[in-house]
Order: C-alpha cells, then sequence, then structure tokens
C-alpha cells in the first residue's frame, strides 16, 4: 500500500500533489493541522508498505520513523526543517534541506526537475519566501498579475491548514489536497474550482481584517509581541498574520499567540527576514517547540510562563 503522511500547510499540500501528478498512486492520506507534526507517531504499516513523508520534521519523527523502518515499509522522506542524525538504512530515501531559503515543494520541484514549476511557487509564496518563490517563477515567464494569483493561492493554502483542530479550519487538509490534486496547473484550478477559491480568498480577507486591528502586547526596535483572542478566526490567522507582520517590519522578529485548547498559549514565531535564523532554537528550548531557522511555533506554553518567553525572545533578538 502506499501512504502519504504530509503537513497541512501549502508546503506539504503543493509538494504532494507535484509528487502525485508526477507519479499517480493510490493512497492513504495522512495529515491534520499544521501544528499536528507528530503524524508518523499514529500510523500502523506493513511490511512492504511504501511511505511518503512531506514536509514534517524528521527529528520530531524519529521515534516514529523508526518503528515503521522495522515493520518493513521503505520510506521517501522529504523535509527542510530539522532532522537530527540520520542513520542509513536500505529502506529509507531522504530529501533533507534545512536552508532558510527552501521549502519541502522546493525540493520536489528539485527532483522533478521543475516539472509542476508553477505549484512549488505557490507553497513558497505560502511559506512567506518571496523572493525565493519570484526567482523560481522566472522560467514560466509570468505576467506581475498571474504571479500575484500563485502568491495569493499560496498564502491562502497555507492559513488554512492553522487552528487548534480541524474544526477551526475551512478545509480538513486531506480534502482540500483532493481538490487541488487533478490539476496540474494552479491556474487551472483558480479556473475551474471557483468555489474553493473563493472560499479561500474571502475567509483570509477577513480573517486577517480582524487580526490586524490587534494591538501589541510588548513591543521592542527588535521584537513585537501579538496575542490573539480566543476564537476560531484568531486561531486560524495566526501563521499568516506572523508572515504579514514579518513583512511589514522586515527588520523585526515577531512572536503571535493564541490560546489553545490546554489553557494555554499557542505561539508562531517569525525571525527578522533581514535575518532569518533563530526561530527553531528559541522555541526548541521550549518542551513543545520546533520548527525551522526562520519560522517556528511553541505548541503549548502555559499562561504564568509568557514573560519567560518573552524575556528569552528579547534575548534571542537582542
Amino acid at each position: 500500500m502506499q501512504i502519504d503522511v504530509f503537513n497541512g500547510d501549502a508546503d506539504g499540500i503543493c509538494a504532494l500533489v507535484q509528487l502525485r501528478l508526477a507519479q499517480p498512486a493510490q493512497s492513504r492520506l495522512v495529515t491534520g493541522v499544521k501544528r499536528d507534526i507528530q503524524l508518523l507517531e499514529r500510523l500502523s504499516v506493513q511490511k512492504n508498505d511504501a511511505v511518503t513523508v512531506l514536509d514534517i520534521s524528521l527529528k520530531t519523527n524519529r521515534t516514529g520513523l523508526d518503528r515503521i523502518l522495522q515493520q518493513g515499509a521503505t520510506v521517501f522522506y522529504v523535509d527542510h526543517h530539522e532532522s537530527g542524525d540520520i542513520l542509513p538504512n536500505p529502506n529509507l530515501k531522504t530529501l533533507i534541506n534545512t536552508a532558510a531559503n527552501t521549502c519541502t515543494s522546493l525540493l520536489i520541484d528539485q527532483y522533478l526537475k521543475g516539472k509542476y514549476r508553477a505549484w512549488a511557487v505557490t507553497a513558497a509564496f505560502g511559506d512567506n519566501l518571496i523572493t525565493i518563490a519570484e526567482q523560481a517563477a522566472q522560467p514560466l515567464s509570468l505576467s506581475a498579475n498571474r504571479l500575484n494569483q500563485l502568491k495569493d493561492l499560496g498564502v491562502c493554502i497555507n492559513y488554512n491548514g492553522y487552528g487548534g483542530s480541524i474544526t477551526d479550519l475551512h478545509f480538513a487538509p486531506d480534502a482540500l489536497y483532493r481538490e487541488l490534486a487533478p490539476y496540474a496547473s494552479p491556474f487551472d484550478f483558480m479556473a475551474d474550482n471557483t468555489s474553493v477559491h473563493e472560499q479561500l480568498l474571502t475567509g483570509y480577507a477577513a480573517d486577517m481584517t480582524q487580526a490586524l486591528r490587534i494591538k501589541p502586547e510588548y513591543r521592542t526596535e527588535n521584537i513585537a509581541v501579538y496575542i490573539l483572542p480566543d476564537e476560531a478566526w484568531a486561531r486560524r490567522i495566526n501563521g499568516a498574520f506572523g508572515n504579514e507582520l514579518a513583512n511589514q517590519n522586515p527588520a523585526r522578529a515577531h512572536a503571535v499567540l493564541s490560546y489553545n485548547a490546554q489553557g494555554g498559549y499557542q505561539i508562531s514565531v517569525r525571525a527578522p527576514l533581514i535575518n532569518k535564523t533563530g526561530a527553531d532554537e528559541l522555541c526548541s528550548s521550549f518542551p513543545t517547540g520546533g520548527g525551522r531557522k526562520s519560522a517556528a511555533g511553541i505548541n503549548h506554553l502555559p499562561l504564568d510562563e509568557l514573560s519567560t518567553f518573552i524575556v528569552a525572545f528579547a534575548k534571542k533578538y537582542a
């Protein structure tokens, strides 16, 4: 059996769209909200199953990966998050690059030699790799308007992945993947599946309008901390709002906090765009944190540890 495991954001979804366009397969889908990253822990396999893993940290999923390999499955693992040491295994093939200027969809694009480049560009925009996305799009010779369409789509697919649970989202990530998967080009999707496309656009616009009214809880020249209300729209916009703040203030690091089901904070951290480092180190210093150099997060921070986080945040970007 083919099993496709992927992050529920734009990068994970668009990576799988590209791969299955090039290598069609009937597969079992395993995914979740963007912060649901320990996907291999709940995966059950049998000997000779083929597992593709996209856009989740190997380091975070090492226990699950080791178990799956021991059970006789083969694994193709593509990612740009922290991996830790990778031990050689004949059943494991990896394509991992943790550089701040790439993402999983761009790695798949390289693997497929640019065959579905527009989907990779869409994902890179969703991951807020604006300059990298524009560079990747150059061979496509797109007009400014067409390029902006890919940007808007990538941002909206990425936005849809955030939330405390599937019920917060406009579309479950596996359902959204199925809506996108039939189309060789994002432009074909946007022209044909207008209802899904419009729901993503209007949902994003409405939630971002509310987020931009929020004043910072704490702000200095180097960092800013925003706390969003305990509402579904706020949990949805958490990551996209962090990207928007980073784009507006590229020299400042930002943290966007929303409330989670455990009675604490969920945090999205964005490093300054002029120095895209340190977010992973900051977040990994907290028990439920992780991510990549330019963008990372903490799944649960107790309310009484907010000041501890702000002190660590300020120190990291002093």
